[in-house]
């Protein structure tokens, strides 16, 4: 369990480092432009974001369908490889083009290995506990937040943001030998097939499920991927407090994570609705309150709490209404966060580039979450007339 959280840790540095050093990105990668545009430079580095969260989309259900019959330990060690390959590459290709490159690559093993990971956690927890597991991988992911992507910004700070992606590459190679050291051996399932994890795309409420967190948890993305400069230009204080406010995201993000695994275990519904609606409300309150600093930490905790909350709901969510395609629907759940991701940092990055400044991407977020709740709506909604149906059938 601790080699798979390793694993989530590594993974929570890689995908949300970027974020913390998005001006230093660009003032080396896009000189030129930082140089007359300083705003426009960040904002195109924030496609660096966006290109790792396309990795994961395209990478999570294609390895997912492709090595249905794979062992999982044998899966998680190839994937694990891909991933400090891919760092590796983030940090000594010279061109921002290639970096960009890089960083698709990064991401293509995210969604599949936090979908097996999840999968195998949740078998070694035991009945009753399924999101518990989940929740204790993902904590990997909360807990880089806390620790590793602030100390991976100070570093990239003060050595170069190369610095940062080689400590990712160290991480996953770790990683790499603790899964084979230490997760047990289970033969992959012979009866799975492409045909049968495809299966999950005939079910309506996978695809609503996926809507929730596409479009949903954009508006997490939109306030985070810009964080760097708000802390700086907006709320008025030195560079050196961009790592304190990502401690402090990973803090409300962490919390969120393991809350959410024990309200999920009761109530997935229940929980997923928590979880939605407090991300618009995180958002908004960021939107209006960040430009103070109290304001900027207590509204950063709020929205971390509500981002680490989303992801155990969803991916029980999914595991549930995918029947027999659970590997590729939990892998699908990543897919779905990370066009969050990407949709967030884009439509940011738009109004930013527009002159509206940087918050106003936090009102952009508020619009996501309004359209992910509506989606959830849409979905609970469908489950309870085909409960009244099955009720009549019945009598």
């Amino acid at each position: 369990m601790v080699a798979l959280a390793l694993g989530g840790f590594g993974i929570g540095v890689t995908e949300f480092v970027t974020m913390g050093l998005l001006p230093n990105i660009a003032q080396d990668l896009l000189p030129e432009v930082y140089a007359v545009d300083p705003e426009g430079a960040n904002a195109s580095a924030g496609y660096l974001v966006s290109a790792y969260a396309l990795g994961v989309v395209v990478g999570a259900p294609t390895i997912a369908a492709l090595a249905a019959r794979w062992s999982r330990k044998r899966l998680l060690i190839a994937l694990v490889s891909v991933f400090v390959v891919g760092n590796l590459l983030s940090a000594v290709l010279p061109s921002f083009g290639l970096v960009l490159a890089a960083r698709f690559v990064s991401a293509v093993p995210h969604g599949a290995y936090f979908g097996i990971a999840s999968l195998v956690a949740a078998s070694l927890m035991g009945p009753g506990n399924r999101a518990r597991g989940v929740a204790f991988v993902l904590g990997g992911l909360t807990i880089a937040n806390v620790v590793g992507v602030p100390f991976g910004t100070f570093l990239g700070q003060n050595f170069g943001w190369r610095s940062a992606y080689l400590l990712v590459a160290v991480i996953f190679a770790v990683t790499l030998a603790a899964i084979a050291v230490t997760v047990p051996f289970r033969p992959g399932d012979p009866r799975a097939t492409m045909r049968t994890e495809l299966s999950a795309l005939k079910r309506l409420q996978v695809w609503l499920t996926l809507g929730v967190g596409a479009i949903g948890f954009g508006g997490v993305f939109a306030v985070y991927t810009y964080i760097a400069p708000v802390v700086t230009d907006v709320t008025g204080l030195a560079e050196s407090v961009v790592p304190w406010t990502l401690v402090v995201f990973g803090i409300g993000m962490t919390l969120g994570n393991f809350v959410s695994g024990w309200l999920t275990d009761r109530s997935v519904t229940r929980s997923l609705t928590v979880c939605v609606l407090a991300v618009g409300v995180a958002v908004l309150a960021f939107a209006l309150f960040a430009h103070t600093g109290p304001g900027l930490f207590v509204t950063v905790f709020l929205v971390g709490a509500a981002a680490g909350s989303c992801a155990p709901a969803m991916q029980t969510r999914l595991m549930d209404v995918s029947h027999d395609a659970q590997s590729f629907a939990a892998a699908l759940n990543h897919s779905a966060l990370n066009i969050g991701n990407s949709l967030g940092a884009f439509l940011g990055g738009l109004v930013i580039a527009a002159g509206f400044g940087y918050l106003s991407p936090a009102f952009v977020g508020v619009a996501l979450a309004a359209v992910g709740f509506s989606i959830l709506m849409v979905s609970l909604a469908v489950d309870r007339r085909r409960a009244m149906s099955g009720a009549r059938a019945t009598v």
